[in-house]
């Protein structure tokens, strides 16, 4: 077959994108979590360094201060005042002098390190301690330091952001990377998916080319083995029903045929018993006649007379016995349960040592004309056969209705079957089993225990419209 050419259909090319887009999704998420993890880490880091950065800030500057606030206070506010502006700002603390009566006379100055930015404010108090204030006392005032973590915080936010985009940048270039990779290892499934679709459309002729990677390889080997065989179980089908078709057609001809050969021997039969029968009948007489008129006068003449009655009778004998063969007068005139008992009576008389029984019990079924002769038929068969071959010297033949089918049941005493009997013989028997199927009917021969044959011959009497 061609071998077809398999474009890539929206459908498949949709189902490999949702394969795609899936896989990306996953691995987005697992890259996602993955940098929400180090963020969480970073962040933890942060609080951490931020807490002790700032609580060891203001605890060094308590301690310088307690130290030296004393010293100073003794000598005066000015010197107080002259102190704390020469020291200035202490890093992450706000420190700010009061007189005894709670006035401010000193605070600290802003800071100048990243002035004028702040980290927001929910992430300042995600990261900073609490504020930690200490108190100096002294005569004529009092000195408080407050730890201040707003620089930490806006250098932890500065980090926090670096390190978000630099988390988005790597989560975009493994997701675009992800998306091309998987991009490539999808592409031959759309392929896979399109040759799917055309087989279940009817193309058993898809086929795919050979596809990059290990697994769409084996794949697409798997598939053109799968479509190879198919394509082998389909001409086997094909196949088998033209030969079935052929087998029918010459069932039917077959059918046609014995119509016809019946037919015929039916004419001939006819034609031997009106015509050549009445004919050896005249010639009997005229004969008989001849011998009543010369005797005593030519004793030739009625010798020759008498030869040709004896003679005319024995021919005419010799006629009655092939006509029934040819075709059952008694069956067509008379009816089965009569044809049957002919048969036997024949038989009887052809055959004086064989002894022979006939049972009838068919009631009032109506038999087809097919059904009939094919009982009469097979009885026939049956009865030759076990004389002729089976030497038998009693046969029983029994025609009975059983539901709605009529069973002829054959038995004899004889030899029996052959183990295996000659291709050439029993062409009487294969008829008789190939027409009985015909008629849907069942047909059935074996060997008996000890010795003879049985056969059954099963026809249904749904069958009596048939022809």
């Amino acid at each position: 077959m061609a071998r077809a050419h398999l474009p890539d259909l929206r459908g498949s090319a949709a189902h490999a994108m949702t394969l795609r887009l899936k896989i990306n999704l996953i691995v987005g998420a697992l890259t996602i979590l993955f940098v929400a993890a180090v963020l969480a880490l970073q962040l933890r880091s942060m609080r951490e360094s931020v807490h002790e950065e700032v609580v060891a800030a203001n605890r060094v500057a308590t301690q310088l201060l307690q130290r030296n606030t004393l010293l100073y206070a003794a000598q005066g506010t000015p010197a107080m005042l002259a102190y704390l502006q020469g020291i200035g700002r202490v890093r992450s603390n706000d420190i700010v002098l009061y007189d005894g009566q709670g006035q401010v006379l000193y605070r600290s100055p802003a800071s100048t390190y990243k002035a004028g930015r702040d980290a927001p404010d929910w992430f300042e108090r995600l990261i900073a301690p609490a504020p930690s204030v200490q108190s100096i006392v002294f005569p004529g005032g009092k000195l408080v330091t407050q730890s201040n973590a707003s620089r930490a915080a806006i250098d932890a936010w500065d980090y926090l952001l670096v390190l978000g985009a630099g988390a988005a940048v790597l989560l975009a270039v493994v997701n675009a990377l992800v998306f091309w990779l998987v991009g490539r290892t999808v592409r031959p499934f759309g392929q896979i998916v399109g040759a799917l679709e055309s087989l279940e459309a009817g193309r058993f002729d898809a086929k795919l080319p050979p596809l990059p990677g290990a697994e769409a390889s084996l794949i697409g080997a798997a598939f053109n083995r799968m479509v190879g065989r198919l394509r082998q179980n389909i001409e086997t089908e094909r196949r088998a029903a033209l030969a079935e078709s052929r087998l029918v057609d010459n069932r039917e001809l077959t059918r046609w045929i014995e119509r016809q050969l019946e037919q015929e021997r039916r004419l001939i039969a006819h034609e031997l018993h009106d015509e050549l029968g009445q004919s050896i009948t005249a010639m009997h007489s005229m004969a008989i006649s001849i011998a009543q008129r010369v005797r005593g006068l030519d004793v030739q003449a009625e010798q020759a007379a008498r030869t040709i009655a004896d003679e005319s009778s024995r021919l005419y004998e010799a006629m009655h016995g092939i006509i029934p063969r040819l075709a059952p007068l008694m069956l067509d005139n008379f009816g089965l349960a009569d044809a049957l008992g002919d048969l036997v009576e024949r038989t009887r008389r052809s055959q004086p040592g064989a002894s022979i029984e006939l049972q009838v019990g068919l009631g009032d079924a109506s038999l087809a004309a097919d059904v009939a002769l094919a009982l009469y038929r097979g009885a026939q068969e049956a009865v030759t056969n076990a004389l002729r071959h089976g030497h038998a010297t009693h046969i029983s033949v029994s025609m009975r209705r059983e539901a709605d089918a009529a069973l002829l049941t054959v038995t004899d005493n004889g030899q029996g079957l052959p183990a295996a009997p000659a291709p050439s013989g029993h062409h009487g028997l294969r008829w008789l089993a190939e027409r009985t199927e015909g008629l849907g009917g069942s047909f059935r021969i074996a060997n008996r225990t000890p010795q003879g044959v049985e056969l059954q011959v099963r026809l249904p009497l749904a069958e009596a419209g048939a022809t």
